[in-house]
């Protein structure tokens, strides 16, 4: 990614995600594959988007994302954690929300 980015690094269980946020179409790419292609449930894919629609983002930006550690849906919690912190990187106001 080139340009500026934000940063945000999210946990949970014993996931750990680093995220990567920069002026984008909406393509989130986790470990080097589509969001909807790494996660095989649906409910995994609407936890990682949650905080971009909450916060009218969904097609913002383009989201870079490494995760290891856990399970399925702990990492998916953790990119969800990492979003909102990389967001919040992004604009601190939107701690409101």
């Amino acid at each position: 990614m080139n340009g500026q980015y934000y940063y945000g690094t999210g946990r949970r269980k014993s996931s750990v995600a680093r995220v990567f946020l920069a002026k984008g179409d909406g393509k989130i790419v986790v470990n080097h594959k589509g969001y909807e292609e790494y996660f095989s449930r649906p409910t995994n894919c609407m936890i990682v988007r949650q905080p971009l629609e909450l916060t009218e983002h969904l097609s913002s930006f383009n989201i870079m994302v490494n995760v290891e550690g856990g399970g399925e849906s702990g990492q998916a919690g953790a990119v969800k954690h990492g979003i909102t912190r990389a967001l919040l990187d992004f604009n601190p106001e939107l701690n409101q929300f």
